[in-house]
């Protein structure tokens, strides 16, 4: 039973500490050029996500290996979305 609780406390933890790095990020990025706001934006979103995920587990909502998977999941998502848009470039068949 304690260490139930001690799971919950460190996933809450974990989720204040998410949303923490969000709200400090927030007016960052509001100064940021369009492009730029769309993308931290979506990094913030995907971090708010997983906060959420967090809470959802200390609550009982979900188990550990359903938060590990959104864990996972966010972590491929951010890494993805650090690469860089490649150059879309139209080719056309010479007339």
């Amino acid at each position: 039973m304690f260490g139930k609780a001690r799971r919950a406390r460190q996933a809450l933890a974990a989720a204040r500490v998410l949303d923490d790095v969000v709200e400090s990020q927030l007016a960052l990025v509001a100064r940021l050029p369009e492009e730029a706001r769309k993308r931290a934006a979506e990094h913030l979103a995907e971090m708010v996500l997983l906060a959420q995920a967090y809470r959802h587990y200390a609550q009982g909502w979900i188990d550990r290996r359903e938060l590990d998977r959104r864990a996972r999941a966010a972590a491929d998502k951010l890494v993805l979305m650090r690469r860089p848009n490649p150059i879309r470039v139209h080719l056309t068949e010479p007339d």
